[in-house]
């Protein structure tokens, strides 16, 4: 098993409710991939840090294999909301490891 974490940050120039809305639509397209991505057991995208976090956005997620980390990260619908996650976020921190 492998867990892919990784947390980011909104770009500055967005209001809270933009960042609100963002990480609405980050969490609702995200989260849809488990059942679509092969090997994808499980992932959660974490909108409500605690004020002593400096993450906007977390995302966890479990995949049965490296193979399949793989997989999930070419995945079409998985590129299609890598997209627009980039388009709104300032920075990026991964950690995969096994489990």
């Amino acid at each position: 098993m492998v867990k892919h974490i990784i947390i980011w940050n909104f770009k500055e120039e967005y209001t809270p409710q933009q960042r609100a809305e963002f990480a609405q639509k980050i969490k609702s397209e995200l989260e849809a991939l488990v059942g679509k991505v092969d090997g994808l057991t499980e992932l959660k995208i974490i909108t409500n840090p605690l004020g002593t976090s400096n993450g906007d956005v977390m995302l966890d997620s479990t995949l049965t294999s490296i193979e399949a980390l793989e997989g999930y990260q070419v995945h079409p619908d998985h590129v299609a909301a890598a997209a627009f996650v980039r388009s709104v976020m300032g920075n990026r921190k991964c950690m995969d490891f096994e489990i």
